[in-house]
């Protein structure tokens, strides 16, 4: 299954590296790149609640697989597109694949830590972050060597689609074609099966979830997707403002500005491997509280610094705090419902999208009318949310 979150990593890292040459070739300005980027996104909102039903019906398994190939096919539609409409249209088909299989591989995930029983999930996000650097790499290689796009994505899509198609023979079976649960609880003390053999007594009975109870779920998925989109939203002003505060606000060059989101993905993969084992010894809790603190004093830190360097390091503790929270909130969001893991996650993933999608429209906004250090403030705040609502993540019965 770690198959398909590097799969999904690598193929956004080689989409992001090779957005420069997608401008230049169908000759696009600023504002008319930043409207089409705003498709991929649109993309990831509109999967997330399809995905939670096709998951019901017809299981994670099954999405992850179908979606995971959906994916490296919406990677070859970028490289065919040609013209600003294609690309659109390309980005919001690669943004739904992307969606699909981010519900599909995350149910997996919780269904893989219930089988281990100890916390996997942010082991499997930092994956995706590993496979989303190589990706960069890889498309940072073919744009170095003049390659054309389509090339670029080919060369790329071939082994993920192959992959693809062969991790899904491990994937758990969690739904039959029916939705049915496989591995039925037993029945009631004292029901008498149809086959005629009385029921052991004996044994504890687990009951899911009736209807009310799932209603009852909702305020807190609710609470929990609100703090995921605050854990996005920060992650999307790291991605689009980062280099440009440095580079405007404190005058770097733009080889060293670049360095502040290099430090704040690198510090991010470092923390979501060590995420599990933190979560294990000291609870998912306490982990989601540190970690908005943390990305909270980090982001200060790089607004307060005079220097590049101070700058760099800051945003690097920004994202060692932002690491393990969208992967403990998903986690948590999955366990809420263990017959349906994949409807938290839709529900908290889909929400949590609008903070990716919104994120760096509105720290734009913000700068322009107050400028740049007052709108990423705004991200600081968030993480103190986090921090005061981590105790949404604890563990229960």
């Amino acid at each position: 299954m770690v198959t398909y979150f590097v799969v999904l990593g690598v193929a956004n890292g080689v989409w992001l590296a090779r957005i420069p040459a997608v401008k230049q070739e169908l000759h696009l300005s600023d504002g008319a790149l930043g409207l089409a980027l705003l498709a991929a996104p649109a993309g990831l909102v509109v999967a997330a609640p399809i995905a939670s039903r096709i998951a019901h019906r017809a299981g994670s398994r099954r999405l992850t697989m179908v979606a995971g190939l959906l994916v490296v096919l919406g990677l070859l539609a970028l490289g065919l597109a040609s013209s600003r409409a294609a690309l659109m249209a390309a980005l919001f088909a690669f943004g739904l694949s992307s969606g699909l299989v981010d519900v599909g591989m995350n149910s997996q995930a919780v269904l893989v830590e219930r089988a281990a029983g100890r916390p996997l999930m942010t082991s499997f996000h930092a994956t995706f972050s590993i496979g989303g650097l190589a990706g960069a790499l890889l498309g940072g290689a073919f744009a170095w060597a003049g390659a054309g796009l389509l090339v670029n994505f080919t060369a790329a899509s071939i082994p993920l689609a192959c992959g693809a198609a062969l991790a899904g023979r491990w994937l758990l079976p969690d739904k039959d074609g029916n939705g049915a649960d496989p591995h039925p609880a037993p029945p009631p003390a004292g029901a008498v099966p149809a086959d005629g053999t009385p029921a052991d007594p004996a044994v504890p009975t687990p009951a899911a979830p009736k209807p009310a109870a799932r209603a009852s779920m909702m305020p807190a998925l609710l609470l929990m997707a609100l703090l995921a989109t605050c854990a996005l939203l920060g992650e999307g002003a790291a991605d689009g403002w980062s280099a440009v505060y440095l580079r405007d606000n404190l005058g770097a060059p733009a080889g060293l500005a670049a360095l502040a989101y290099a430090g704040f993905c690198i510090a991010m993969a470092v923390g979501r491997l060590t995420g599990d084992r933190l979560a294990a010894r000291f609870g998912p809790v306490t982990v989601l509280r540190c970690c908005g603190l943390t990305a909270a004093v980090g982001l200060t830190g790089a607004l307060v610094a005079g220097d590049a360097a101070g700058a760099i390091a800051g945003f690097a503790i920004f994202g060692a705090g932002l690491s393990c929270t969208f992967p403990l909130l998903l986690s948590a969001a999955g366990r809420s419902d263990p017959a349906r893991p994949s409807r938290g996650i839709a529900t908290v993933a889909g929400l949590g999208y609008v903070g990716m999608l919104t994120g760096p429209v509105l720290i734009g906004g913000l700068a322009s009318a107050f400028g740049l250090t007052a709108a990423l403030l705004v991200p600081v705040l968030l993480a103190l949310a986090i921090c005061a609502g981590a105790g949404l993540a604890r563990q229960r019965r």
